[in-house]
């Protein structure tokens, strides 16, 4: 089966979330807060995802969501510490963010909807790395969380 790669869905959700910011809801500037925050949600998305992305790549491990089975190495440590899906999360969490910065605050429900069109593929992962890392997997799975 084909897998709509996750910054493709995450771009998709992103247009969506514009389109409802700016054509159907009245377009508004962000207030200070919202924008504080805003900056707060996209940074600390690029550090969970951007430091998930490099602990693979220095493990020399896939990040390729359509082959989880060719993965070679377990990543635990960093951000998959904290969540067993750190790049998606930072990926919601920019939704999050951008939600902020449209002005409509409401549209940072896209974040959800990434995560609940997400959760599929990240079913898919979980039982491919459960095949190949058998115990390992399961003790990580019991300690971290899917997503926080």
């Amino acid at each position: 089966m084909p897998v709509l790669v996750p910054p493709v869905r995450t771009a998709l959700w992103a247009a969506a979330q514009q389109v409802v910011a700016r054509r159907i809801l009245a377009p508004r500037r962000p207030d200070r807060l919202q924008g504080v925050l805003a900056a707060g949600c996209i940074g600390v998305a690029a550090a969970s995802a951007g430091g998930a992305a490099r602990r693979f790549a220095r493990r020399r491990t896939t990040v390729h969501p359509w082959a989880p089975e060719q993965s070679s190495a377990l990543v635990t440590d960093g951000p998959n510490a904290v969540s067993r899906n750190p790049m998606y999360v930072g990926m919601a969490l920019v939704l999050v963010g951008t939600g902020l910065l449209s002005g409509r605050p409401v549209t940072s429900v896209a974040a959800a909807g990434l995560v609940a069109t997400l959760t599929p593929q990240v079913r898919r992962e979980e039982a491919a790395l459960a095949s190949t890392f058998g115990d390992e997997w399961t003790a990580y799975a019991d300690r971290v969380r899917r997503w926080l």
